[in-house]
Formats: structure tokens, C-alpha cells, sequence
């Protein structure tokens, strides 16, 4: 065939549905599902709901006719820590819609992403503040709780979804698996003061049923944990808005101060790698330049 046959042939031009075909989605919302499917009941919930914020801003247009203006904007549109984990997500999510075949292109890989101002050190408490509100703790249920979340620096949704299959006796006390973020799998292990209170509270109970019942008889949800740690925090005298999570960062602080090795915490907090956990660090650090002026 001669080179002016060839041009004069017809072009096969596939056709737009078969990028569908490929994505296994047609709609911005099937896009958002997919995205979201097999993440954890917590995170799927605040990425839903910051897609669904950005998505309510551009209005109408679909995500395949988002610009890079309308990211700054956005992102303008939202201060602190909001700002930063919604601007996340949507760069997240135009991402994997590129990956998956259903955007030609990510136009969210040259939005910039805004720096997010480091309060670690502020929510770290003291060992003092700690124990008072373990000690003013009376409900037998919160105390363990609020003894677990320190003790084994637990995420809220982790002590939320454990069950009496969980627990494991060791010989000089327990262990705890969790299923936390990222869909990681860890045991924590317990000293035995930890250990005989999770044993009393689950003595008699069936082995799927929650370590931390609510009054229904089901899973606390992480709404009851904050209330149950913000009042305990109070109680202590603590002025400050303390979230579950100060227990977390406190576990950390303290275990460091008292000579944990840095690889050892990580795998118990269950850290993706050593930088994160090496943040602590650099929030109470030992030595500083300061010390050694004459002041």
C-alpha cells in the first residue's frame, strides 16, 4: 500500500467512554468512591467531607475542568490546619483520578502545598497533668480507657474498633493488637497494671464483643472517647482543649525521657518511618544553643 493509501485510510478514533471503561468511573461522585473505598471509617469520613467541600466551591463544573486558579483559591479560602489537610485531599484525589485513567491530567500536581505551623510542643502534657486525670477518673470503663489510650499511645479509632479478641496474656502481663492507619496491623505490650484492668473490664464478655462498650452495649465512637478525655482533662484542672491524641503525643514524650529507643517507640506507635517518630525530638529537645549563654 502506497504512503498516500495510508493517509487517505480511515482513523480509529477510541471512543470517550472507554476512559470510563478503564476507571471503573463515569461521575466525579463514582471517582470519589472509589478513591475513598477500603480507607478507614474515620479517614474516609474527613476526606469525603473536604472533597465535598471543594466540590460545593467550584460549583457545577465538573473535576476534569478544574483549574489550577480554582485550587489557589480554594486553598486561599481556608486557614490553619484546615487549609493544609483539605488541600491535601483534593491533591489526593485529582491524583488517583489521573492514575486510574478518568483525568488526562492531574492539574493539582503544581498547586503548592501550604505550610502547616508545628503545635506539636503544645500538646504534649506533663506527666503531672497526666496522672491527675487518671487519678480523678472514678468510671472503671473511662479510667482503662484513659490509662490504654496513655499507656499504649493509641489512636482514638484504633481503642475504638478493639474487641476481646484483641487482648493476649503474656506472662508478665498483655498485649493488644490494633489495626491502625494505613490498614497496618501491631501488637503493643501491656505491663501488668494495664493488663489487669482490661481483665476486669472484659471478664465474662464473648470474645467479638467491644472492650470498651457504650451504654447500647456496641463500640464507644471517637465522639464519646473526646468527650470522656475532654472532661477527664478538666477535672485535672487543664484549661487547654485536650483530644485523645495529646495522650498519644504525651506517651511519646515521656516515654522518650525516660530512655525508650527512638526504633522502639516507632514500632509502637506504629510510625510509617523514624522521621516521623523523630519529630517528638525536636519538640522537647534535651540541649539548645540557649543554655549556654550568660543570661
Amino acid at each position: 500500500m502506497t504512503a498516500l493509501a495510508l493517509i487517505a485510510q480511515p482513523q480509529i478514533v477510541p471512543h470517550l467512554s472507554l476512559v470510563s471503561d478503564v476507571s471503573g468511573a463515569e461521575t466525579d461522585a463514582q471517582l470519589v468512591d472509589l478513591w475513598l473505598h477500603g480507607r478507614s471509617k474515620h479517614t474516609a469520613r474527613a476526606y469525603a467531607a473536604d472533597a465535598a467541600r471543594f466540590r460545593a466551591f467550584v460549583g457545577a463544573r465538573p473535576l476534569s475542568r478544574v483549574t489550577i486558579r480554582d485550587l489557589q483559591s480554594f486553598s486561599d479560602s481556608l486557614a490553619g490546619a484546615t487549609r493544609a489537610r483539605a488541600t491535601t485531599t483534593v491533591k489526593s484525589l485529582l491524583s488517583y483520578g489521573q492514575r486510574i485513567g478518568y483525568l488526562t491530567f492531574n492539574v493539582g500536581a503544581a498547586l503548592k502545598q501550604p505550610k502547616r505551623e508545628d503545635k506539636l510542643a503544645q500538646r504534649i502534657l506533663s506527666e503531672a497533668d497526666v496522672q491527675r486525670m487518671l487519678a480523678l477518673e472514678t468510671d472503671p470503663r473511662n479510667r482503662a480507657l484513659l490509662r490504654l489510650l496513655y499507656a499504649a499511645g493509641l489512636r482514638v479509632s484504633e481503642i475504638c474498633g478493639l474487641s476481646v479478641h484483641d487482648l493476649q496474656a503474656r506472662e508478665d502481663g498483655g498485649q493488644v493488637t490494633v489495626f491502625g492507619k494505613g490498614s497496618k496491623t501491631r501488637s503493643v505490650r501491656l505491663p501488668a497494671s494495664i493488663w489487669s484492668d482490661l481483665v476486669t473490664l472484659t471478664t465474662g464478655a464473648a470474645i467479638d464483643a467491644p472492650v470498651f462498650r457504650s451504654h447500647k452495649g456496641g463500640h464507644l465512637d471517637a465522639s464519646a472517647v473526646h468527650r470522656i478525655v475532654r472532661k477527664a482533662a478538666r477535672r485535672a484542672g487543664i484549661a487547654s482543649n485536650v483530644s485523645p491524641h495529646w495522650l498519644r503525643h504525651s506517651h511519646a514524650t515521656h516515654a522518650l525521657d525516660r530512655g525508650c529507643p527512638i526504633h522502639e517507640l516507632q514500632q509502637t506507635l506504629g510510625h510509617s518511618s523514624l522521621a516521623v517518630t523523630s519529630r517528638y525530638t525536636h519538640a522537647r529537645p534535651d540541649h539548645s544553643s540557649a543554655m549556654y549563654l550568660a543570661v
